[in-house]
């Protein structure tokens, strides 16, 4: 009798059981969806135009279907190119410094302090004729989410001289993202920046700004991490506790990190910065208060902060200038910015 009355309990354990375990699948395949699972929303011809994942040409000039734009049907307006008469450009290049007739590139490393409180870091000055020779890059020539590459092979694949990484878009939902003149993303959350073809950078809040009309204005990138650094040449303060936004495993990012950031001296002329970080005796990084400085010390007009940690990676003239994340080892992210050849 008793061994009867034990047969529903067992029963109703095993149930329970069951229960949980789906339930935790059901979990863990929610979070790798999220985080893991790569998500292709647009596949992107190099320096060209963007296209469907089922190889459509996505054009659209209806600004009602543009202001509710998401990756599956992107925007498309003209792309810069970043072909050009070979015979004409005459390159000249080293491990550190590129010229040719239309691009100079000078690289230092820097190093400061020592031992705990040594921070070493890479300041890319970049000099173009025009704003076409500025691009951005995603991953795999993918956009959407989880996609990632290492930046060496996404500037590899692009032909880059110089590139840096970008504001790791596909880890989030949000943001306005514009790449090379196409609209993929159009939803404001944050203070974002704006490269425009005229060779300025400005940052802009988001939600104050259609990103139609940013398009009209001549913006051919916008990238959406930060804070801003740098405005009207002043760096700017109250940076201890940002959190960029609430996504998974998020925080404050204000303390000492590897940084990557990009600033304006004047039209066509930008410093790529990025700072290597939680390496002892090597360098412990930068806080954001100090990373604005140092781009308001360098004479920028604008600077904004792009993903740093262990995406922070500069590359040039076909090898990674930095040590990247604390073990000097690449972390894949999801775009680039770059100078062509």
């Amino acid at each position: 009798m008793t061994h009867e009355k034990r047969k529903p309990r067992r029963r109703l354990l095993a149930a329970g059981l069951v229960v949980s375990l789906l339930t935790m699948g059901g979990v863990a395949y929610g979070l790798a969806d999220r985080y893991l699972i790569e998500h292709v929303e647009a596949v992107v011809t190099p320096n060209t135009v963007a296209v469907n994942s089922d190889s459509e040409t996505t054009a659209s000039s209806s600004s009602s279907e543009n202001n509710n734009s998401s990756s599956s049907g992107a925007s498309s307006t003209s792309v810069p190119s970043a072909e050009a008469d070979e015979s004409t450009k005459q390159a000249t290049a080293d491990d550190w410094n590129y010229k040719s007739e239309d691009t100079q590139i000078a690289i230092k490393k820097v190093e400061t302090g020592s031992g705990s409180d040594k921070v070493t870091y890479y300041v890319a000055d970049v000099q173009v004729k025009d704003a076409s020779s500025l691009l951005t890059a995603f991953a795999k020539n993918a956009y959407g989410r989880n996609i990632t590459q290492d930046t060496s092979e996404i500037a590899s694949a692009n032909n880059a001289i110089l590139a840096i990484n970008g504001d790791y878009y596909g880890f989030r939902n949000d943001g306005v993202i514009i790449r090379n003149g196409t609209l993929y993303r159009n939803e404001p959350a944050r203070d974002g920046l704006a490269l425009y073809d005229d060779g300025t950078m400005a940052a802009y809040n988001e939600e104050e700004v259609n990103a139609e009309d940013l398009i009209a204005q001549g913006v051919t990138n916008t990238f959406s991490f930060g804070p801003v650094l740098v405005k009207d040449g002043q760096a700017v303060t109250d940076l201890e506790n940002v959190k960029i936004d609430t996504n998974f495993g998020n925080r404050s990012i204000g303390g000492a990190n590897p940084r990557t950031g990009i600033g304006i001296l004047s039209a066509n002329h930008y410093v790529f910065v990025v700072v290597d970080g939680r390496q002892a005796n090597y360098s412990k990084g930068m806080t954001l208060t100090e990373f604005a400085q140092l781009f308001e010390d360098m004479g920028a007009k604008e600077a904004y902060n792009l993903d740093g940690g262990g995406s922070s990676t500069m590359y040039f003239n076909g090898r990674v200038v930095n040590s990247p994340g604390s073990k000097g080892q690449e972390r894949g992210v999801s775009d680039i910015l770059y100078i062509a050849h």
